[in-house]
């Protein structure tokens, strides 16, 4: 299963995914960072995404971090890197 390493930024004005040039996943929250809002947050906006339900993804790491770990199950390598090259920009964030 494919592990989305990113780094959340919350209360944005729009929930947006962006990947660098460098790599570097990058995902604007609509919700603030407060009693888990913006990782469950997170984890909706990430599986409409990647087209899988909300129990298919698991938060590894960084609960309380910016920097965080993802899993996202039922979803191939190949569909994963694809999924992310329709959101790499050519600018950073």
């Amino acid at each position: 299963m494919p592990v989305l390493h990113l780094k959340a930024k919350p209360n944005a004005r729009h929930n947006q995914l962006a990947v660098a040039p460098d790599g570097t996943v990058t995902v604007r929250l609509h919700a603030p960072a407060q009693d888990g809002k913006a990782n469950a947050c997170l984890v909706a906006y990430l599986a409409e995404v990647f087209g899988v339900g909300k129990s298919s993804l698991t938060l590894l790491s960084g609960h309380t971090a910016p920097f965080k770990k993802v899993e996202i199950g039922g979803l191939s390598e190949v569909d994963f890197q694809a999924v992310l090259a329709k959101y790499s920009s050519p600018q950073l964030l």
